[in-house]
Formats: C-alpha cells, structure tokens, sequence
C-alpha cells in the first residue's frame, strides 16, 4: 500500500495484474453477449431462406398432403417465436436439432466433421504464415531490389488465384502427371480404414494406434490440401510481413541499434519481435475466415469436413444442418477473436487494459 502526500490518507496502488484480469473479463462478457446475437441472428436469416425443405423430403412424385405432413411433423407450420423458443431451449440443453436428410443429430455430425476441417486448417495457417512470413521478410529486408520484386511477383500471382483453381492445378499436375501425391479421395486412401477415433484428427489418432503406415498415407492425403490453402494465404501474409517488417528495419530503433554496432541478424531478429502482434493478429484473423471458407476446397479433394458438409445442407434446404453450421462457424470465430485479443494485449504492453 502506498502513502499519499496528504497525511493520513492511504491511497492502494492497483495491482500489476488488475490491467490484465480486467481485460480477460471484459472480453468474456463481449464473447457472452456476442455468442447470443450469433445465435439470434443465424436463426432469423436461416428461418426466412425461400425454399421448402418438406418439398425436397417428399420427391417430386408427393402428393400435396404428404408434403404438408411432413412440413407439420418437421414443426415448419408454427410461428417463427414458436420456433425461436424451441431452438433456443433445445441449446441450452446441447441439443442443435437433427437434419432432416440423416436423421442423426446435428451436434454428433459436427463433432464427426470439425476435427477433419480443423486439422486442415491448421496446418494450412501454419504453412501460409511460415512461407508467407519468409518471403516477406526477403522482401523487406530487399526492399526495392531483385528479391524483393520477385517476391512480389510470386505474391501478387498466388493472390490472385482462386483457392479451388489451385487446387485443380495441384490435382493435375502433382497427381496426374507427377504421381507424387495420391489421388484426392479424402482424408485416407478408399481401400484404407479410418483410425479408431480418438481425438478425430487422424495424424494424432493414426500416432495413438501406432500405425505408421497409415500415418503416412495420412500425411501424403493432407499435402495437396495445405498446400492450396497454405500457398494462397501466404501471399496474404507475405504483404502484411512486408510492410510490418520493413516498417521496424527502416525505424529509429533499428537505425540506432546499427550505429551502436549491432550485427544486422540481431537488428532483423528484433524486426521479427516488433512485427509478431501484427502477424499473430493476421494468422487469427486467416484461421476464423478459412472456417466457413474452404467449402469448396474440401469438395474437390473429397474432404469430409464440416464446410463440405454444410455446403450439401445448403443444396439440401437441410435447415437444422445449415443453423448447425453457421452457429459452430461463429462461435468459434468470436473465440478465436477473443483469444486473439487476450493474447495480443498481454503481449504488447502498449496496448490499454481498459
């Protein structure tokens, strides 16, 4: 406790930690807050789709009255507060519906699908943001030179090509005219067995049971994936890693640290450390968009993920699916930003805790 100047007046110093314990709290109740208008909002724009879903259910050969039926024994003839109550009471107890075309639950199809999807991801970021990183670092360091216009070049190219086109490309040229990669037929070969299920990402699951052959076929399946995913999103961070970068090469701080005799790996090191919250801000920022982003991706490499399955519940009309997905996809969003945040201000002291 310190002493004020005025005597007999104590005044408490605020705690080191206060600023971050306030800044946690603060985003949990936003994550709160924001989770119930994420939930609100997917059911109102998913409510008020044009389309029947009862009249894909029936076929075409249904009778009127067997179309109705089915859209009363599916609850699509009550009120839309009728609906919201039920859809809101059957989350709380961790119930998110059941499709309409599978019949199973809609929380076990997603806790089937996400692991696939997420493995992807992952590894797609952690691709992108160490290629990208590099060549915009080269690019930096260069700035205005030779490697740093062929960076751009290659950049701008990859930037510019649509993430399933490259993966078209990949298919074509490592698989069907290289032979390197296996054929896209998923996550596993067809004539292999999935892993008994763990955790659902494969390379920890295949790893527990000690099968390293499937682990290998693992592998080779996820490399033309990542590497559509992770080639087009390192352009992104190539430019946000070039300018970040090439701003704290060019600053006070770095021009002083040359004249005091550093060496220039020391100096580029300490660029790397002044540009981390920009580039972790971005690798956050590429993972949330990639979650309902690669939809088509998983499609054409036979991936069976939750993007693909959302896109067959979109065709479908299957709404409990398409309210499933859009409520999953921005929950984890606003967790990811919300990590994202906490972690960014605990790292930068110069971000206010207030």
């Amino acid at each position: 406790m310190a002493l004020s100047t005025t005597p007999g007046v104590a005044v408490r110093k605020p705690t080191k930690a206060s600023g971050p314990i306030r800044l946690v709290l603060a985003r949990l109740g936003f994550l709160l807050a924001a989770l119930f208008g994420v939930v609100t909002l997917s059911f109102l724009l998913v409510s008020v789709t044009p389309g029947d879903p009862a009249e894909l259910i029936a076929g075409p050969m249904a009778t009127e009255a067997e179309v109705d039926q089915i859209r009363a024994d599916l609850g699509l003839n009550d009120s839309i507060g009728t609906r919201y109550v039920d859809y809101m009471s059957g989350l709380a107890r961790g119930d998110l519906g059941t499709s309409y075309f599978s019949k199973r639950p809609v929380s076990e199809e997603i806790a089937d699908k996400l692991p696939a999807t997420l493995e992807l991801i992952l590894l797609a970021v952690i691709v992108a943001a160490l290629l990208g990183v590099a060549v915009g670092a080269l690019g930096a360091y260069f700035r205005g030179r030779w490697p740093d216009k062929v960076s751009r070049l290659v950049t701008g190219v990859f930037q510019a090509i649509p993430d399933f086109f490259l993966g078209l490309i990949l298919i074509y040229v490592v698989f069907f005219v290289a032979g390197i990669a296996p054929a896209p037929t998923g996550r596993v070969g067809i004539l292999e067995t999935a892993p008994e299920k763990v955790t659902g990402f494969f390379l920890v699951d295949s790893l527990l049971a000690g099968d390293m052959a499937l682990f290998g076929s693992v592998v080779q399946h996820l490399m033309l994936p990542v590497l559509t995913l992770g080639l087009v999103y390192a352009a992104y961070f190539a430019k946000t890693a070039r300018t970040t970068i090439g701003k704290s090469l060019n600053s006070q701080q770095a021009q002083f640290a040359r004249a005091l005799g550093l060496r220039e790996r020391t100096v580029v090191r300490y660029a790397f450390v002044e540009s981390r919250t920009t580039i972790v801000t971005y690798a956050g920022v590429i993972f949330a968009s990639l979650l309902g982003g690669e939809a088509i991706v998983e499609r054409i490499f036979s991936w069976d993920g939750i993007g693909r399955w959302s896109l067959e519940g979109i065709t479908k009309l299957d709404i409990p699916v398409v309210q499933g997905m859009v409520l999953v996809a921005g929950a984890l969003t606003l967790i990811i930003y919300t990590v994202l945040d906490i972690v960014i201000g605990l790292l930068d002291p110069r971000i206010s805790h207030a």
